[in-house]
């Protein structure tokens, strides 16, 4: 008997069916609540989001301390995980600029004003269509961002494409961690969050696809397997704060011939 086919896993806000739609209301959504992002990221997560950020990026230290590494941050937002990568790299002359990708306009132009003068290039472009040629990356990491994608199955073989053999990947993301906390945040993010965040921000919509996407994601265990499915290998999630977040991680195979 045949194995039943791998579900497809993808964002999916309210409202849409494919991952057209899907990939357009995200956009839209991110422009609408890029006023109001940075200041709600830091409130909502108690201003733990800069910690994870920063272990997340210590975490690749032997990658970013070569001056002549290639280094991705995808999904960049407002750029705070760029900043954290940034920090990290040699202050040397002709060290590699950071590529910082997001395809939302309002969100990345944040960015390039927040780090306006660093070694930072930023690209507005989409992540399961990269403008970067095969094999160019020793290092993709993406914060809060892949979570979002229409199709977490094409967007790791897309990191993988741009990835050269033995080089990293990295995603910080939201987990559900399990027993009293796991109670205790599911109650937070399904019913505080949404409703504060909503009413800072202007956009209930968004706040409410925020928990309903961590439910969509994939548990760890499951995701390590997506990975390990895109042809990464060492596969591993390192979990932050008793599992709320967590880093997954893992170095791009060699391709098959």
């Amino acid at each position: 008997m045949p194995a039943d086919p791998p579900r497809l896993t993808g964002a999916r806000p309210e409202g849409t069916r494919t991952t057209a739609e899907a990939s357009m209301a995200v956009q839209q959504m991110f422009d609408t609540i890029a006023p109001k992002y940075d200041q709600l990221n830091h409130l909502l997560s108690f201003g733990m989001d800069r910690v994870w950020w920063n272990r997340a990026a210590r975490f690749f230290d032997d990658v970013l301390r070569r001056p002549e590494a290639n280094v991705l941050d995808l999904c960049c937002g407002t750029a705070d995980m760029t900043a954290a990568l940034l920090a990290r790299r040699p202050a040397s002359a002709g060290a590699a600029p950071i590529t910082a990708i997001d395809f939302s306009h309002e969100m990345i132009e944040r960015g390039r004003a927040k780090l306006a003068g660093k070694l930072v290039d930023f690209i507005e472009a989409d992540a399961l269509n990269l403008p970067l040629t095969d094999a160019s990356q020793d290092l993709v990491v993406s914060a809060f961002g892949f979570r979002n994608l229409a199709d977490y199955d094409a967007g790791l073989r897309e990191i993988r494409r741009v990835l050269r053999p033995g080089g990293r990947i990295g995603i910080l993301d939201f987990s559900t961690p399990s027993g009293l906390l796991g109670t205790a945040y599911q109650l937070y993010f399904q019913h505080v969050l949404p409703r504060i965040g909503g009413i800072l921000s202007g956009s209930g919509a968004s706040y409410r696809y925020l928990p309903a996407s961590v439910e969509r994601f994939p548990p760890p265990a499951e995701f390590c397997t997506l990975m390990n499915r895109a042809a990464f290998r060492e596969t591993r999630w390192q979990p932050y704060l008793f599992g709320v977040a967590g880093l997954w991680s893992g170095t791009a195979d060699a391709p098959q011939r």
